[in-house]
């Protein structure tokens, strides 16, 4: 595996992942009782904009710079979050921040370099575990936790030709060893048919709860570019329907760059409305 986030951090895919991310965190601790969290595909955990790696994509200027540059308070919990951590971070980093005492977090990460960072970010941290480990066979070994209660984070680098099968089935296995706690997987936008497929894919799966938070910056019509993006979230929280639309129309609203763009909050459970 050869994917670097450090290319695309604080990119427009980012800021619509971990903006729902941060409200996903904030609603499983409404309950004052512990919450174990799982990333499996975690990354090094914070990112420096001024990287070469940033310098040489730009991603992050139609990203996280436009939210900055207009902010809604829609997104400023998210966006508070953002510049208290400093750089860019990533999604452990986020969870770490929001977690109560007693709260647990486990992240996964198989390219050697990436771990190793991840490792040396949580040195000393008794509440982060870091595993060096596949992430897909991760959902087996780490899951149920002890605690019952917890959110578990896929989001794989999609670099392989049958990775929208290969979430779909994550997910599924995910949810039959922990039925009770929230799964969140991130898939990019690139093209109708593949965005047909994956929500045919969750369909069949037969789950009882599940929704795909979607933006699209520009009409899926080139399979070559990352046109939009989507999380899927099983077993969502009360109140993540209405939340994420919010969020979404207000990310929609600085990121969007043609006519052809929009955002939508879908149905899983049963028959899904084909892409505009």
């Amino acid at each position: 595996m050869n994917y670097r986030h450090a290319f695309h951090a604080g990119n427009f895919a980012d800021c619509v992942k971990h903006a729902l991310l941060v409200w996903l965190v904030r609603a499983l601790q409404r309950k004052d009782k512990p919450a174990f969290f799982l990333d499996t595909h975690a990354g090094r955990g914070r990112y420096d904009l001024e990287s070469a790696e940033a310098r040489r994509t730009g991603e992050w200027r139609d990203g996280i710079a436009r939210l900055r540059a207009a902010p809604d308070p829609v997104l400023g919990d998210y966006l508070g979050v953002v510049e208290q951590l400093g750089l860019y971070p990533g999604s452990p980093l986020l969870i770490r921040a929001l977690m109560r005492a007693g709260d647990r977090l486990a992240c996964c990460e198989w390219h050697a370099e990436e771990a190793a960072a991840l490792k040396r970010l949580f040195a000393g941290d008794p509440a982060v575990a870091v595993h060096r480990r596949d992430g897909w066979e991760a959902l087996g070994a780490l899951l149920p936790p002890p605690e019952r209660r917890g959110l578990t984070l896929i989001d794989p680098p999609f670099e392989a030709e049958d990775e929208f099968e290969r979430l779909a089935d994550g997910l599924r296995r995910a949810h039959r060893r922990f039925a009770t706690g929230v799964l969140a997987a991130w898939y990019p936008i690139k093209s109708r048919a593949r965005v047909r497929q994956i929500h045919a894919l969750l369909r069949e799966s037969g789950f009882a709860d599940a929704l795909a938070a979607e933006l699209c910056r520009r009409a899926p019509r080139d399979p070559a570019m990352l046109n939009g993006c989507g999380v899927i979230i099983v077993n969502p929280p009360f109140g993540f329907a209405e939340a994420a639309t919010a969020l979404l129309r207000a990310l929609h609203d600085r990121l969007a760059e043609d006519e052809g763009s929009f955002h939508r909050v879908l149905p899983l459970a049963s028959a899904v409305t084909a892409v505009p």
